[in-house]
């Protein structure tokens, strides 16, 4: 009979636990989740410094696109303000999420895709973003972005 008792308690410790640990991983997930559409819409208003504000501020950023790795958040800005000059450029930008996984307490990977809509022509991709828990923030540490062709 306290075989059963400690066996039930345990189990319920786990069960505890388990909804506790799952708790907060939704909870980080709508943390990213909310980081990246302030992004979306700090475009949609033109603004890519504020747009800019969730990678990590680093020279081990890493942004890879059709053009290479950038590494640097200071490059990876200038590169963004080079290629999108002004809002007709930017035009209105939408993020659509396919996945998320969490790989441990402090990364998470997000994958989506992307799609500008511009007078000038339509545009748009996938990402791979990897997101790096840094001094209690979530950060985008590594950014692969690919167009569609």
């Amino acid at each position: 009979m306290e075989f059963l008792r400690i066996s039930a308690l345990l189990i319920l410790t786990f069960l505890i636990v388990s909804n506790g640990s799952a708790q907060q991983s939704d909870k980080q997930m709508e943390q990213i989740k909310k980081l990246l559409y302030q992004q979306q819409q700090d475009w949609n208003n033109g603004d890519i410094d504020a747009f800019m504000e969730v990678y990590w501020k680093s020279e081990d950023l890493q942004f890879g696109g059709a053009t290479g790795i950038t590494k640097g958040w200071q490059q990876t800005l200038d590169n963004y303000k080079k290629r999108y000059p002004d809002k007709a450029t930017m035009g209105t930008l939408t993020f659509n999420i396919k996945d998320m996984t969490k790989h441990s307490r402090k990364v998470m990977s997000l994958t989506g895709s992307w799609d500008l809509k511009r007078e000038m022509g339509d545009i748009g991709g996938h990402f791979l973003l990897i997101w790096r828990k840094i001094k209690g923030d979530w950060r985008i540490v590594v950014d692969h972005t690919s167009a569609r062709s």
